[in-house]
């Protein structure tokens, strides 16, 4: 019996609206923005005792954009924001206690980005300690749970935000992702999340000082619609000039793909067997749906896996080492995890290696645009197994053994990350428990249209389980 936590409600005024939906009824007049803000809120204090998804709320004073309009696309939707990023006024702790509780004074620029869409921010939601884990589970405090079943994790490292759209509380909330951090949780609670091109979206300050920048904000959401509204309106906002424009994509094509899918990573770790059915059924529904499938070998050489995982361990050496400098001056490094001390410990220990390690991942973004001329879109699973309980990846064990566990359990996202490229992951499949597997569809650079379509395609012939429906 699975214990599913969620606060859907027919009666009240969030109903079993997406945002786009939402936002239609409160431009109509048939809803207004303080009765949908106060169902969000019922719906927070009901589940968040047993989700604690939500590190600070604000719920007496939502924070909104300064020129909040009603011709906004998501004009009074409520939301929450990852304490990753900067609201003014509000502390950025970003998931850890070695971070004073000290108020931001400017919004990171990506807020006003993604305020700009109408969307009333009710707090701000939880991750892991830096989003350095891939399930959002602490050293000495609560977890988050996942509502479609509270003894398992939520992914990571938009873990609060998954849990928050997943149970009822919003239809939309802010990830971000520099490794499958909005991919990861989307697939663990059954949600949509694209990680789009690099520099799609507006670039914050930190993500601009990494020596090769593996970092993406964006959504997770209920439903296609929402995503794609969300990168159609965010475009207004800003719109890359080196990129193709997205445009409001609002349904499939009859673009017929050329689409490769590979079930296992090229690392040691096995993909398990109901993942691997996922996969398999995934490719027989693509070519049902008259799509060219074939199986191939996955792009990607050898020394990656052990590039990436130095370059993970090189940004928590940052932290642990310049945190007082580059965080702020009262920065505690004696209140770090065991994650993040072990893995700056494990660079420090290879540390000259850094300069070919580098090279090497900086000609990753090349190496995929050529190997994406021969397909349109790649298929894999998100994750190499299903959703773990929690503890499994607590971050209070040793750190040779929790590595080697992500190490199994995150092996086919952080590729977009380093090649810059979009990726989504789609709720194709559950496991015999009832917990949803996340499919993922990666693309070349600039082309989230192509998967959007896609993903619309696949959302009308197999519509998402409903966690409603669950129990």
């Amino acid at each position: 019996m699975l214990q599913t936590v969620h606060a859907f409600n027919k009666n009240d005024a969030l109903a079993d609206h997406d945002a786009t939906g939402l936002a239609d009824l409160i431009r109509r007049g048939e809803l207004n923005v303080q009765e949908v803000q106060q169902a969000a809120i019922a719906r927070a204090q009901q589940v968040n005792p047993q989700l604690n998804a939500i590190v600070l709320e604000c719920f007496e004073r939502p924070i909104k954009a300064e020129a909040q309009r009603s011709n906004n696309v998501f004009a009074g939707v409520p939301t929450f924001i990852k304490d990753n990023v900067h609201i003014t006024g509000l502390p950025t702790r970003m998931g850890s206690r070695a971070i004073p509780n000290i108020p931001a004074k400017a919004n990171s620029p990506f807020v006003d980005q993604y305020l700009s869409l109408g969307m009333t921010c009710l707090g701000k939601s939880t991750l892991p300690e830096f989003g350095f884990s891939a399930s959002t589970e602490f050293m000495f405090d609560e977890p988050t749970h996942n509502p479609w079943h509270i003894d398992y994790s939520s992914g990571a490292s938009s873990g609060g935000s998954a849990a928050l759209v997943a149970s009822g509380v919003v239809p939309i909330a802010h990830a971000n992702d520099g490794g499958g951090s909005i991919r990861i949780p989307a697939a663990a609670c059954g949600l949509v999340g694209l990680k789009p091109t690099r520099a799609r979206l507006v670039i914050n300050p930190e993500q601009k000082a990494l020596p090769i920048n593996i970092i993406c904000d964006g959504v997770v959401t209920r439903s296609v619609r929402d995503t794609a509204n969300f990168y159609a309106a965010a475009e207004r906002f800003y719109n890359n000039p080196t990129l193709p424009p997205i445009g409001l994509v609002q349904g499939p094509s009859t673009r017929r793909l050329r689409i490769g899918f590979a079930i296992d990573s090229i690392t040691d770790a096995i993909t398990d067997n109901e993942t691997r059915a996922t996969v398999q059924a995934t490719a027989k529904l693509l070519a049902s749906l008259g799509h060219h499938v074939e199986e191939i070998d996955l792009p990607i050489r050898q020394q990656f896996p052990k590039d990436f995982a130095m370059y993970w361990g090189f940004l928590a050496f940052m932290v642990d080492t310049f945190g007082r400098k580059i965080i702020d001056p009262k920065f505690d490094v004696s209140q770090l995890d065991n994650l993040s001390k072990g893995l700056s410990k494990m660079f420090r220990q290879q540390a000259w290696r850094s300069p070919a390690m580098l090279y090497r991942l900086g000609r990753v973004q090349q190496q995929y645009a050529s190997f994406m001329k021969q397909y349109d879109v790649v298929l894999t699973p998100t994750l190499a197994h299903t959703t773990p309980k929690l503890g499994y990846l607590k971050p209070d064990q040793p750190f040779d053994q929790l590595f080697q566990r992500l190490q199994q359990y995150v092996c086919f996202t952080p590729l977009n990350n380093v090649a810059g490229s979009p990726a989504i992951s789609l709720p194709l499949g559950h496991s015999n428990l009832g917990l949803p597997i996340g499919m993922h569809f990666s693309a070349a650079h600039g082309d989230e249209a192509t998967l959007l379509a896609l993903a619309f395609e696949l959302e009308a012939a197999q519509p998402w389980r409903r966690i409603q429906d669950n129990q």
